[in-house]
């Protein structure tokens, strides 16, 4: 053998137990991925999770091996927060609701109307200040992808339609547990009841509160319209989802991996938005079917006149997300 073929040889051997080095030194979440989701099998967010998984898996060609589970199994919501931000989860599905406690800038996304209707949540949260939102979760060891739909949310009652702020006047009405919703319903003259939603549909069936608040497929799939028999569209909260891969594992993707993930994640959300919108007239037409009267506000003006307080107390305590309050509310 002359020395040239020698070296080549020296060099393949080289190369070769590089490559295997780096495969032994590769940490484990940049193949085995596990994720976290809420909501059960088949619900819209859940087949969009599984489309999700499945592209993602198909095509980085086996560098990515990724697993999602449904129905809370790997535990609650601020479970999976932590366990994401801590690569021990490398995706999930989660609420911005209660995420405020991590990332102040996400209560902005809790404000009572601070979307005027879901077109308008979508063409923010696709935009420059959707991003916006995305670099503050960044910070915090969450990457959002892309934004999944939740509905809007609205008031269900066991007594009588709501037309005006005034019609909740002494009105217990359940609502999670954040400062920002109870002040909504104190200053539309409701008393607002934090609770477990689950305690909800037995506080309903006895009297112990006279409302809650929720979407037409929560209302639905809570059974809650078999004691609350009056539903008012005021659309009061549209609150959006991420699909959000640990900073972890997406640091430990190659550039080519990362687009793959990102076009699944954006494929994911235009999956989940139109199974959502199904899913609403299919659970609107449930409840109406079953005896329940719904109402549309007609004037949801009077109900966001009844706001000032809340977003002046809420932005004197956090004077910094002004401008990103007006630049979502300019913003067409």
């Amino acid at each position: 053998m002359n020395i040239a073929t020698h070296m080549r040889s020296l060099a393949v051997s080289a190369a070769i137990a590089g490559g295997l080095a780096a495969g032994l030194a590769a940490p484990a979440f940049a193949d085995n991925w596990r994720g976290w989701n809420i909501h059960p099998a088949g619900y819209p967010n859940s087949v969009a999770m599984d489309q999700f998984v499945e592209e993602v898996n198909s095509n980085t060609d086996g560098r990515v091996n990724a697993e999602v589970f449904h129905s809370g199994t790997l535990g609650s919501q601020p479970d999976a927060i932590e366990q994401t931000r801590n690569n021990a989860l490398q995706f999930a599905n989660f609420n911005m609701g209660p995420m405020g406690e991590i990332v102040p800038a996400t209560n902005v996304l809790s404000l009572p109307f601070i979307f005027t209707g879901i077109d308008h949540m979508h063409t923010v949260m696709d935009g420059d200040i959707g991003q916006q939102f995305s670099d503050a979760l960044a910070e915090q060891g969450l990457v959002a992808l892309s934004w999944f739909d939740s509905g809007s949310r609205s008031f269900y009652n066991t007594s009588k339609p709501i037309m005006k702020p005034e019609d909740m006047d002494g009105m217990k009405f359940r609502v999670m547990n954040n400062s920002l919703f109870v002040d909504m319903v104190d200053n539309l003259g409701g008393n607002a009841t934090p609770m477990a939603y689950s305690e909800v549909y037995q506080a309903l069936k006895t009297g112990v509160i006279d409302g809650a608040e929720n979407n037409y497929p929560s209302f639905e799939s809570s059974n809650h319209y078999e004691v609350a028999k009056y539903y008012s569209i005021t659309d009061h909260l549209i609150i959006p989802e991420c699909l959000c891969i640990s900073t972890g594992a997406w640091e430990a993707l190659s550039d080519e991996d990362k687009d793959i993930v990102r076009q699944a994640a954006i494929n994911a959300a235009e999956t989940q938005r139109k199974l959502w919108a199904e899913r609403e007239l299919e659970s609107r037409k449930k409840v109406e079917d079953s005896g329940v009267s719904i109402n549309e506000v007609e004037d949801k003006a009077a109900f966001q006149g009844h706001m000032a307080p809340v977003y002046e107390g809420f932005l004197s305590q956090n004077p910094d997300m002004k401008g990103l309050v007006q630049s979502i509310q300019a913003t067409n």
